[in-house]
């Protein structure tokens, strides 16, 4: 692991482990919030136990990565438990909607070369393939570059921003205030998809925190 990176926190800690509770301050929130974000980023990276990683998966599963996603929802867009709070929710979206997620992919994938906006990212996932790339970040078990994974599901996000605009242009005629809906929510994705890369650029620069 690279001695650059700071220092990864113990796991979660007394205070961190106290906000799963009662009304904790927001300071004891973001130290929560950053210290579950780097263990779960470094501790893909840190070993090759597979035993080791079965273990913080059920950790993960019993704490509920629902309540340990709440703790990064409030931290910066370009923090790390902000970045992993953008991951969480594009997987939560791809799962609860596969057929929505589908079909803006598909749309967008016909509608422009996306895939060459952001260097280094050949090919962006599908959906299946971004879901799969999420679960792996998002259970401590990813052991690939972050700002590789980063960079991909900004790819992802601007396919889908290009099929959500491509089916706005189409339906307005015959429904505006479905068109508009779907221009709010390009415009929106479209700012995750940027918040994503800068923190790709971020971690790569180590100050990704």
């Amino acid at each position: 692991m690279d001695e650059r990176r700071p220092r990864r926190p113990a796991l979660l800690g007394k205070v961190a482990l106290e906000t799963f509770g009662g009304a904790p301050d927001p300071a004891a929130l973001a130290e929560a919030a950053h210290a579950t974000a780097s263990l779960l980023v470094e501790s893909g990276r840190a070993t090759s136990d597979e035993a080791a990683k079965a273990r913080l998966v059920a950790l993960v599963d019993e704490v509920g990565l629902d309540t340990i996603a709440d703790l990064w929802a409030q931290r910066p867009p370009r923090s790390l438990p902000g970045a992993l709070w953008r991951l969480y929710v594009l997987r939560e979206w791809v799962q609860r909607d596969a057929v929505a997620a589908a079909l803006d992919f598909a749309t967008g994938r016909a509608a422009a070369p996306v895939p060459h906006v952001i260097a280094g990212v050949a090919e962006p996932p599908t959906p299946e393939g971004l879901r799969a790339l999420l679960d792996a970040v998002l259970h401590g078990v990813f052991s690939g570059d972050l700002a590789v994974a980063l960079e991909r599901a900004g790819a992802f996000c601007r396919v889908v921003v290009a099929g959500r605009v491509t089916r706005a242009d189409d339906v307005e005629p015959a429904d505006p205030e479905a068109a508009n809906a779907l221009t709010r929510s390009s415009s929106s994705l479209l700012q995750t998809a940027e918040d994503l890369e800068a923190a790709a650029v971020l971690w790569r620069g180590q100050n990704l925190v």
